[in-house]
């Protein structure tokens, strides 16, 4: 592959960062550097300016409206966001069911919910997971029972991220209980305003409102909200996942974390009178997610290549999924020990004295406890990384 830059990349490169600093807004770029929640009305605005430029849909052709970035652009888009402080919009619609759509959905569907997805109109979130049916999706059991032109759906989804923020869920549900467990699974659009449907928040151990459970009690969906052929959604299932897996990964994210945690441990005391950077332990470590992240972002970049090809991502993506969770994972806890006390959480509201007092510590410091808890998800969600194991098992060994 290719590793070098053409100028017509590092002319693009020089767009996206005039383009950031000329409309990204301070206040997101600065709570998003310091890892602060943002409202569903900061994600909005951003991503309607980036529409503007056709910038929003990178997984998209760019018949449907889609950025036709090659996949160094996309690879140098993610980087300039990052390093300017610009929000990740969330996935749900633009990476996850768009490409579904694309590839499955009516062109009646394609009319409607494109657009509507690439303007902000809709917000969606994801009902896959559910109490007991986690990375083993084969056994869900929330049902859609067919009456004539609708869907009867009963059941629960859990783990829906930022579900409160949205308009429509998308939900694989089981249409029928004969043969494998996989066959009788199909794909559902739901309208959340719909009677009969209930969101209730999932509060995480630092406190964040991030996840939901999604409740269906004899939920009314018509028949044309159904994404291709009834009781094939395990296969659209599979292909939202594997673009799923791939931004997973976060590389540029992770490249972001590493420069700063190299900055942080070469301003700390490693409590012996020299530089944390220097504690051969510790630098160790530090070399280590250095020379894996590496070679993680040069498989992304083969993946992107295969993906603008025409290929949807293989097992590739699953070894994106297990190393980009294990390495910023790793990131994360570098961090924690680097700041050491510093990482504590800062909690104003138990402020009894009203000394109005500050964090201490590098910038964002109390936070990194926080985030070290909330990233043991990554090696979770997606399909647990033992389940990414099994795949890649299968598809490449034969196993």
């Amino acid at each position: 592959m290719r590793l070098e830059y053409s100028e017509e990349d590092l002319a693009f490169r020089a767009e996206v960062r005039s383009f950031l600093e000329a409309r990204l807004p301070s206040h997101i770029a600065e709570r998003t550097k310091a890892g602060l929640a943002l409202e569903k009305e900061d994600y909005l605005n951003w991503q309607r300016t980036l529409q503007e430029k056709q910038w929003v849909a990178h997984a998209w052709p760019k018949e449907f409206g889609g950025s036709g970035f090659t996949p160094f652009q996309k690879h140098i888009f993610e980087e300039e966001c990052v390093r300017a402080g610009a929000p990740e919009l969330p996935p749900f619609g633009l990476s996850m069911l768009g490409p579904v759509i694309i590839a499955f959905g009516s062109d009646e569907q394609k009319a409607h919910y494109l657009p509507r997805i690439l303007d902000g109109t809709d917000w969606w979130c994801q009902g896959y997971s559910e109490p007991g049916s986690g990375s083993d999706l084969a056994s869900l059991k929330t049902k859609a029972v067919r009456d004539g032109d609708h869907y009867i759906v009963n059941g629960q989804k859990t783990w829906t991220t930022l579900g409160q923020y949205a308009d429509w869920i998308f939900c694989l549900v089981r249409t029928s209980s004969e043969g494998k467990p996989q066959t009788g699974i199909s794909f559902l659009l739901i309208d959340l305003d719909t009677p009969g449907v209930e969101m209730r928040p999932i509060i995480t151990i630092e406190g964040g409102h991030e996840v939901n459970e999604v409740f269906f009690d004899n939920v009314k969906v018509p028949v044309e909200n159904l994404v291709g052929q009834e009781n094939m959604g395990w296969t659209y299932a599979k292909y939202l996942l594997q673009h799923e897996r791939v931004g997973i990964a976060g590389v540029a994210a992770a490249k972001e974390t590493l420069k700063k945690l190299k900055k942080i441990a070469s301003d700390t005391d490693d409590g012996e009178g020299g530089r944390l950077i220097d504690d051969a332990h510790f630098a160790e470590r530090l070399a280590n997610v250095e020379i894996d992240l590496m070679a993680m972002e040069l498989t992304n970049l083969r993946v992107l290549a295969a993906a603008q090809a025409g290929g949807a991502p293989g097992a590739e993506s699953s070894m994106l999924k297990i190393k980009g969770s294990v390495i910023r994972q790793e990131l994360s806890d570098l961090m924690r020990r680097a700041v050491g006390p510093y990482a504590l959480p800062f909690m104003p509201e138990l402020d009894q004295l009203g000394s109005n007092m500050e964090p201490v510590g590098p910038e964002g410091a109390h936070l990194y406890a926080g985030q070290y808890f909330n990233r043991r998800k990554y090696s979770i969600y997606g399909g647990s990384n033992e389940i990414q194991r099994n795949i890649i098992s299968k598809m490449i060994l034969g196993l």
